[in-house]
């Protein structure tokens, strides 16, 4: 809940109050009792992010970076041993290469062209 700013025309007090957005504005002043107080247009408060859920890839630190960077490395060299292994040559079977496909961990879309025939 915001907290509102309000002025009377009359006397000239202020005060701030702490009201849901739809409450109805103040109109009566509590120190001449008259009802000429007026909501002022405030700035507002500053939205703060805390705590961790935003945007978690934002300001990493350094020893994140590291540590992903070091993964990404290792991910890559099992990668490459994998497809060493594997072969290169026609099984015969025909889902050689389509079972290799299948096996790709989630969330690393790159489209590959088919092999000319």
């Amino acid at each position: 809940m915001p907290t509102y700013e309000y002025r009377c025309n009359v006397c000239g007090h202020e005060l701030e109050q702490y009201q849901s957005i739809t409450a109805e504005p103040l109109r009566k002043c509590p120190a001449c009792g008259r009802q000429t107080l007026r909501r002022l247009i405030g700035a507002g408060g500053g939205i703060i992010f805390k705590g961790s859920g935003f945007y978690q890839t934002d300001y990493r630190s350094d020893s994140y970076k590291k540590a992903a960077a070091a993964e990404a490395q290792a991910g890559s060299n099992g990668k490459n041993a994998a497809t060493s292994a594997g072969g290169g040559g026609s099984d015969g079977g025909g889902q050689g290469d389509s079972a290799k496909r299948d096996k790709k961990p989630a969330g690393k879309s790159k489209a590959k062209k088919p092999a000319a025939v």
